[in-house]
């Protein structure tokens, strides 16, 4: 496995960072632990999950899976992970919060990290992100109640999640203000066939030194050979990859996707990992594995370089925005 720094931050993390959203309503608590165990003997410190992860009724199952895991593990398990978690959602699991039982607010910040550290089952977090943007509550609030935190030692640093690029200047700035830290970090939509985040997101996240951590790398299994398992008639597409196909452009797209890595003998999946490997800025992407399977395909890619010319081609095929902002400015 290799490693690089997150963000200006002195700690060190895998260039792949393991997912769990799936660990309970897809993969149950045997398999998770079995994931878990894999991807630490393969070198990957970096788990992420959130406070809602499970979902409706099962909402923080997630967490507690992750908890089991680590008292099954003892202390030096947890010692070797970089722990990540999110704030914002709704806990409610009828969806009908209670007033201040949601969002950024300092009091359910404090609400929420302590809720998190007893299903982790574990005395800190090392890095607590907001899941979303907070229009309501200022970011001097919300620096207040994470530098608390940080001085009880319950987390150790914070990031961001689909913030807008705007959002993490102001959140940086308001933090410089305070002589706070800020985020160190920015979980964001970015793959091959999402490339907005290259307008703002990433460029932002640069100028403040913030590590860029691209969720859905194959953009919900698009990416990841789609076409190619539907005529070996192996897992046929659902959700957002089978609209999208649905579409004759994107299906032409994607199949030349395909056919261009099958040019070069490279797996789609791998393929897609290993060029956000290759962007500036990104720390490492979040793979969320269904299977040990996966997870061993998705460690592969760490390994794999590509060729100018296939770097090229996918260019071609997935063309970015350019730079910012001549992409869209004289």
């Amino acid at each position: 496995m290799k490693y690089t720094q997150l963000g200006r931050t002195g700690l060190k993390v895998s260039r792949l960072v393991l997912g769990t959203m799936n660990f309970g309503p897809q993969t149950d608590e045997a398999d998770s632990h079995a994931i878990m165990d894999a991807a630490l003997d393969a070198g990957i410190n970096f788990f992420d999950t959130a406070n809602v992860y499970g979902w409706a009724e099962n909402k923080g199952r997630t967490e507690e899976i992750i908890g089991n895991w680590f008292t099954a593990g003892g202390p030096a398990r947890r010692d070797k992970v970089v722990l990540a978690t999110k704030v914002y959602g709704n806990m409610a699991a009828d969806g009908d919060a209670w007033p201040n039982h949601d969002k950024l607010s300092a009091v359910n910040i404090r609400r929420a990290v302590d809720a998190s550290l007893k299903r982790l089952q574990t005395d800190y977090i090392d890095l607590y992100q907001f899941h979303h943007i907070d229009r309501l509550t200022p970011f001097e609030e919300i620096w207040q109640a994470i530098d608390v935190l940080v001085q009880q030692g319950k987390i150790l640093y914070a990031g961001s999640s689909n913030f807008p690029g705007y959002k993490i200047a102001q959140a940086n700035e308001a933090a410089a203000r305070r002589g706070s830290y800020g985020l160190v970090s920015e979980q964001c939509l970015y793959n091959l066939y999402e490339r907005r985040a290259e307008m703002e997101v990433i460029p932002a996240a640069q100028e403040y030194g913030v590590g860029v951590i691209p969720w859905s790398p194959l953009h919900g299994g698009l990416l990841g050979g789609i076409l190619k398992k539907e005529v070996q008639g192996g897992r046929r597409a659902s959700g957002r990859a089978a609209d999208s196909i649905a579409d004759a452009g994107v299906r032409a797209r994607i199949q030349s996707y395909e056919d261009l890595l099958d040019k070069h003998g490279v797996d789609p999946g791998e393929a897609a990992l290993a060029w956000l490997l290759t962007r500036p800025g990104v720390t490492g992407p979040i793979v969320g594995p269904r299977t040990a399977g996966q997870l061993e395909s998705a460690i592969r890619a760490v390994e794999l370089e590509l060729s100018e010319e296939l770097l090229t081609g996918l260019d071609e095929v997935f063309p970015g925005p350019g730079p910012s902002p001549e992409a869209f400015a004289w």
